[in-house]
């Protein structure tokens, strides 16, 4: 079976402002997604995975090397073509705020690509299937719902409603950058879930994030982009507990840091509330 994205050799260059050199945001970067398969992207911001994105779906052409997508070379194939392969995949962005349409209800944001792309017919079954995803993501409530999209969002909800706008027609391939970076641990998980359910059933996926530990959850194999070039891959796990790579070295050696100040705070906050109690016992 045909591979659902294959990467060979991508190299991406933006030219360079007052007659600098280009910017080189990919190098010689290869990579294989079969169907039904989830892969983690990981790297701080920089490091070429919106690029990354971008070049799959054919809005940023390969300077060298080649981009298929369901076996279709997305550098020669034609406009047409490029259209319809699209109309497989779906894209969340890593800007809530940008990537909705303001003057919409969460309801008709939501159903507004599968009216585009199976016509004004489908609005009955549309809206259905609209709110069915708004209940998923946890925004079924009728008043956010017919609420409109730039009034009362806020941006973990329009995240979460860009999530269900973006499977709203039912892609093969979703590419997810920075998903959940507005959303609290609990909604994280949630979310991560949603994909994962999508992921079994035979959605291929790329999640884009800078968190390691996230990565992990979202996809069983990882890469981590430094600088466009891909530096490390393999299974998340290992990439995690066992890195080799002395970029991915200093992103694992930050997280205990993390972890620490968030013990000391929680120190912290023990020392104050017995110290309070003291002083009541005393008065």
């Amino acid at each position: 079976m045909t591979a659902c994205l294959d990467i060979q050799n991508l190299t991406v260059e933006f030219p360079g402002r007052r007659r600098r050199s280009p910017v080189k945001a990919l190098s010689s970067l290869s990579l294989t997604l079969e169907r039904g398969e989830s892969l983690s992207v990981i790297g701080e911001s920089g490091s070429g995975k919106t690029t990354l994105m971008r070049t799959v779906l054919g809005h940023v052409k390969p300077s060298t090397g080649s981009v298929k997508l369901f076996g279709t070379d997305m550098g020669v194939a034609s406009p047409e073509a490029v259209t319809a392969l699209r109309r497989r995949c779906a894209m969340v962005s890593q800007d809530p705020y940008g990537s909705l349409p303001p003057t919409l209800t969460v309801l008709e944001a939501v159903m507004e690509p599968r009216l585009i792309v199976r016509g004004r017919d489908s609005r009955r079954e549309a809206e259905r299937r609209a709110r069915e995803l708004l209940e998923e993501v946890g925004l079924g409530d009728e008043d956010i719902v017919r609420s409109r999209v730039r009034l009362s969002l806020s941006g973990g909800q329009r995240q979460r409603v860009a999530i269900a706008r973006a499977l709203i027609l039912d892609p093969e391939l979703m590419l997810c950058d920075e998903p959940t970076s507005m959303q609290d641990a609990s909604t994280r998980g949630e979310i991560i879930e949603i994909l994962a359910r999508r992921q079994r059933a035979g959605m291929s996926l790329i999640f884009v994030t800078h968190d390691l530990f996230l990565a992990r959850k979202a996809a069983p194999r990882g890469i981590v982009l430094h600088r466009g070039v891909i530096v490390e891959e393999g299974p998340c796990r290992d990439i995690l507990e066992n890195p080799k790579d002395d970029y991915t070295k200093a992103l694992v050696e930050a997280l205990p840091r993390l972890a620490q100040v968030r013990d000391g705070r929680k120190a912290d906050k023990k020392k104050r509330k017995k110290r309070a109690e003291n002083v009541e016992g005393q008065t």
